[in-house]
């Protein structure tokens, strides 16, 4: 019997020891996971509870030379709401007059609004959508709707807000403006000014917000605040002229149009800075319309046809073997070379002329004649000279997608070189460039043979401090003697203003030009495929250039006309014009303060503007204290006010860009 109650007692002993000893390991896990592991278990538990979104910044605004807007970052607001968030005491006092709200807003009824918001409540759904894609001011009349002036916590307010890219020209100079977009993979796309500036000046610094996950795969901000504000980009200040770009581009489109052309491109240029007024590149669809579909001004290198025998000449004349006064015998306008044919436009030839008179008429087989003459012992000295010009260069634009010079040298191994190259380069075959690039040397021709760098942005802002400014940059400071630069500039001169001339269809007393008319054949060596680029390359006024300008037209319809006289020159003409009678007036409509009177006189359209835009200074001399704060404070601005009446001062001039929460001191009288 004893011996049965020790075994007992000590079977007891064993199991309260171990149960002891298990308390133990309990006591001591909970002190490991609460004191020594918890940190690390919190966060696994708010990794898949919490999560931090990237804000995007907004990219900076991209400007014209004349202060107007090219490219500009839009906040878009998408609007739910928590209905669990809110007590029974506020939703129900509350979410009738919530669903008027929401019925005026939508123009739908509001017993729709009350049903699917009840049933929505029912369901717990603590993301439900009540708004998408509304723009600032729309987004504020939100918040002040009933229920969500409560906030997110008492209201069940969720706002989640998106950046969108708007183009306040819409499609034109779409391919300069450009853009920078990112696929789901984090590849990048860039595109025209914004994309080649993105990364370093507008794209900004992106802010932080806590999300918390509610289920079903949906998350929503956990505070009614940023834990990291995103910084905006900078602003970038172009070289584009908004009416002359305008210009440009319809005196294009209509040209595109007559002669059905595939594509097109025109630059203008000012001389003596590089600062590019407008680029438009158009091309057709599939449907017969024209869009900017690519950058043909800086990527699209060709042959260019009669436009390079004033560069021809520029190597021959600089060298000292021609002259202008040089007789040459076109004899009955045919030369052949290893049985390949140079033929003159007018049959018969044009007999014995002058270097001069053969530029001015465009004969092929004159300058060709003079330079197989001049070079064919040496012809790696003509090709010199073109180099001499810095023909061979690359622009080094900023812009991505330059197309690449080709420039054949009997010295270089590549396939380029044969024993008609020399004769073809002479007259624009076997040689290829871009329109920019050509421009860019009958720029310099015009510049007194300054070659400079086109130039597309004049300076960096953060709102009105500058960071960077941009100056004119020299690619060469002389590409050859002043004597021969003259001479250039007078037959270019002669090619307009000469009743013989190819240009001269293009005269007018009222306004000078100079330039070269271009017509090269395109897909030559399938005569069933053969089509022309038509071009135009000079500048204006003829004798004091304030602009170059180069028109370049492909493959117009041949039973319309495909000669560069008839289909790139009248463009060169309508800009050349425009510009010329136009430029006064633009100068005097442009006055900033003429342009905020439209805003004093009318307010509402103005607010839909400063609401859109959020980000400029309106003009607010002459408002009552009311309508002015009105329009700060709905712009995210602090007001100061000092004195009565109406306003007559304000601490920020009108049209600088502004931040938000910034003060604003009025001074009325």
């Amino acid at each position: 019997m004893q011996s049965t109650e020790k075994s007992i007692m000590n079977k007891l002993y064993f199991t309260s020891g171990v149960m002891f000893i298990f308390a133990l390991l309990v006591v001591y896990k909970l002190v490991t996971i609460q004191y020594v592991q918890g940190a690390h278990y919190r966060g696994l538990a708010e990794d898949r509870t919490t999560k931090n979104v990237t804000i995007p910044a907004n990219r900076g605004n991209v400007y014209s030379v004349n202060g107007s807007l090219l490219a500009t970052s839009v906040p878009k607001y998408d609007i739910r709401i928590d209905l669990v968030a809110s007590s029974d005491k506020n939703y129900e006092a509350l979410i009738e007059p919530l669903c008027d709200s929401l019925a005026s807003f939508h123009g739908t009824p509001s017993d729709e609004f009350k049903r699917k918001l009840r049933l929505a409540r029912q369901n717990k759904n603590r993301y439900f959508l009540l708004a998408r894609n509304l723009g600032y001011s729309q987004y504020l009349k939100f918040r002040e709707f009933p229920l969500l002036s409560l906030g997110a916590f008492k209201g069940g307010l969720i706002v989640e807000q998106s950046t969108k890219r708007d183009y306040p020209m819409g499609a034109i100079a779409q391919r300069l403006i450009g853009y920078e977009r990112f696929d789901d993979l984090g590849n990048v796309t860039r595109v025209g000014i914004d994309g080649a500036f993105g990364e370093k000046y507008l794209r900004g610094i992106d802010g932080q917000r806590r999300k918390q996950k509610i289920g079903k795969g949906q998350w929503k901000p956990i505070d009614d605040f940023n834990q990291v504000e995103p910084q905006d980009g900078y602003d970038v200040y172009t070289t584009i002229d908004v009416n002359i770009q305008d210009i440009a581009h319809h005196a294009l489109l209509e040209q595109l149009e007559k002669y059905k052309a595939d594509h097109g491109t025109v630059v203008v240029m000012e001389t003596k800075t590089g600062e590019i007024r407008a680029i438009s590149n158009l091309g057709r669809n599939n449907k017969g319309l024209y869009y900017e579909r690519l950058n043909y001004a800086v990527g699209e290198s060709h042959e260019p046809g009669s436009t390079f025998k004033l560069m021809a000449l520029a190597v021959a004349l600089e060298d000292k073997v021609i002259d202008t006064t040089t007789i040459v015998d076109t004899k009955k306008g045919v030369l052949s070379f290893y049985g390949k044919k140079v033929k003159d436009s007018k049959k018969g030839g044009y007999g014995k002329i002058s270097i001069a008179k053969a530029f001015e008429v465009s004969s092929n087989t004159a300058i060709v004649k003079a330079i197989h003459t001049a070079y064919k012992s040496q012809p790696e000295k003509f090709v010199d000279g073109l180099y001499r010009m810095n023909l061979q260069d690359s622009l080094g634009l900023p812009l991505i997608g330059e197309g690449n010079s080709i420039i054949p040298d009997p010295r270089i191994k590549n396939g380029r070189w044969s024993g008609i190259a020399l004769q073809w380069m002479a007259y624009g075959y076997g040689v290829s460039f871009t329109p920019l690039q050509t421009l860019t040397f009958y720029n310099a021709i015009a510049n007194d043979g300054v070659m400079v760098r086109p130039k597309f942005l004049r300076e960096i802002k953060e709102i009105e401090t500058p960071i960077e400014t941009f100056d004119t940059e020299i690619i060469n400071p002389q590409i050859c003697s002043k004597e021969t630069v003259l001479k250039l500039q007078k037959l270019l001169k002669n090619v307009v203003e000469k009743e013989h001339g190819t240009g001269h269809g293009l005269y007018s007393d009222q306004f000078s030009m100079a330039g070269k008319t271009g017509t090269c054949q395109k897909d030559y060596a399938n005569k069933n495929q053969l089509n022309y680029i038509s071009s135009f390359s000079g500048y204006f006024p003829a004798d004091d250039p304030k602009y170059s300008c180069i028109v370049v037209i492909h493959e117009p319809d041949k039973s319309v006309g495909y000669y560069g006289a008839d289909v790139s020159g009248p463009v060169f003409k309508k800009i050349a014009q425009k510009i010329h009678t136009d430029s006064p007036v633009i100068d005097e409509v442009q006055d900033v303060n003429q342009k905020s009177k439209l805003v004093t006189a009318s307010y509402n359209q103005y607010y839909t503007v400063a609401q859109k835009y959020r980000t400029i200074m309106p003009n607010l001399k002459g408002m009552s204290a009311m309508d002015a704060i009105s329009i700060l404070e709905n712009m995210g601005l602090k007001v100061q006010i000092v004195g009565n009446g109406t306003v007559s001062k304000q601490s920020i001039k009108s049209g600088q860009k502004i931040k938000k929460q910034s003060l604003i001191t009025l001074i009325l009288s």
